[in-house]
């Protein structure tokens, strides 16, 4: 394998990849020895010389470099086969239904820019970078061969892409099938859109966090905001909710939650509203509806820290409202998925918003993403998911 290009990152600012983050920025850059394509495979170097990674390049991108070793190897078919199949064995030791799962997690299973859900006999399969997206056709011969898959889809389809200089795009790579599909999650079935539903068509990340819910929703009316296809309302229902009200903005969400909630029999005790989640969490609080568990799962408010100051006043106004909403005694549940809303910033809005809405709050739990979704130390980028739970009073 003939690397072409030596990037050298300058001096002081080597620590943060040698400490194991995958991404090398263009303000790291101290020089590049050599020529390159976009895409192409390039060695990085300290400043001393000494070999770091290796990795695809793309002067388009803020992250010029995305490694994908730290050995001396070569990045062919076989490369890609191992690591396909080192992420497959870490999800049949974690997961009690490993065929429906995220299967790869970009960086976190040292494949940057790669995402594969797995949905029984289906795959879905999203490149986001171009350095891998130049790789799609031997990682698609190789998910063929590992799983033979009745059916592989591609979600190219996400805006990203184009900060790549990638097309956006989305079909099928492999069959021709129905695109809405049944999924199971906690042994629960659920139809997913692969083809027009978020992301990739169903969200494996709150897996466990939904399983969590169980000890808090027997018997209680539950008020399920952001609900999209219904996932956290039916298993309140199935856990033995007495009411559940469900609220999203997407008429195509709503309509796939209420067959997910027939597809369980459970929709007599599901009422399933499309509704701006803002306007409903005020209109409700004006009104002075209570209810004995309100959960919380907003799409992310800000992907990027230069809007960070509007989000924390949105996830400030849902809790609020939401405080306000939780019967004394009851549970708030609250999530984030934006990595720029940290932990602690998390939290300090939640206090803030019990501090406005007159609360007293106790932390019972917080939690993270599940485990088909694995964190990196030294890339808190990929620690996401904040889940917590909280009793009010």
């Amino acid at each position: 394998m003939d690397i072409k290009a030596r990037i050298i990152i300058r001096k002081g600012a080597q620590h943060r990849v040698e400490n194991g983050h995958p991404w090398v920025y263009q303000t790291e850059i101290g020089e590049i020895i050599g020529q390159f394509e976009p895409g192409d495979i390039v060695d990085v170097y300290n400043h001393r010389q000494r070999f770091i990674g290796r990795g695809y390049i793309n002067p388009r991108s803020q992250i010029i470099v995305r490694i994908l070793t730290r050995e001396q190897e070569s990045i062919d078919k076989d490369f890609f086969r191992r690591r396909i199949e080192r992420a497959w064995a870490y999800r049949k030791r974690f997961l009690a239904e490993p065929d429906y799962c995220r299967l790869i997690f970009g960086e976190a299973d040292f494949l940057p820019g790669l995402v594969v859900d797995k949905f029984g006999k289906y795959l879905v399969m999203q490149s986001l970078a171009l350095g891998i997206d130049q790789y799609s056709a031997e990682i698609v011969s190789i998910l063929d061969e590992m799983f033979e898959p009745d059916g592989i889809y591609e979600r190219n389809d996400v805006p990203v892409r184009r900060l790549e200089g990638l097309e956006q795009r989305k079909g099928f790579l492999k069959g021709n099938f129905d695109t809405i599909i049944q999924v199971k999650e906690n042994g629960i079935p659920f139809y997913a859109d692969i083809e027009n539903g978020q992301k990739t068509g169903f969200f494996y990340d709150q897996r466990e966090n939904r399983a969590s819910i169980r000890p808090l929703v027997g018997g209680a009316e539950v008020l399920d905001c952001f609900c999209h296809t219904g996932s956290f309302s039916v298993h309140s229902a199935l856990y033995g909710a007495k009411k559940v009200t469900s609220i999203d903005i997407s008429e195509d969400a709503i309509s796939l939650a209420k067959r997910n909630a027939a597809l369980n029999g459970v929709e007599s005790c599901c009422d399933f509203q499309v509704a701006n989640a803002f306007d409903a969490l005020r209109a409700m609080s004006d009104e002075r509806k209570l209810f004995d568990v309100v959960i919380l799962d907003p799409p992310a408010f800000t992907k990027s820290r230069s809007a960070l100051e509007g989000a924390v006043r949105g996830y400030k106004e849902i809790n609020l409202r939401g405080l306000k909403l939780t019967k004394p005694g009851g549970f708030l549940i609250t999530c984030s998925c934006s990595y720029h809303m940290d932990r602690d910033l998390f939290s300090a809005v939640i206090v803030d918003a019990a501090r406005d809405a007159r609360r007293t709050i106790r932390q019972v739990d917080y939690r993270y993403q599940a485990k088909d979704h694995p964190i990196l130390p030294a890339a808190p980028e990929t620690n996401y998911l904040k889940f917590m739970v909280l009793q009010v009073d």
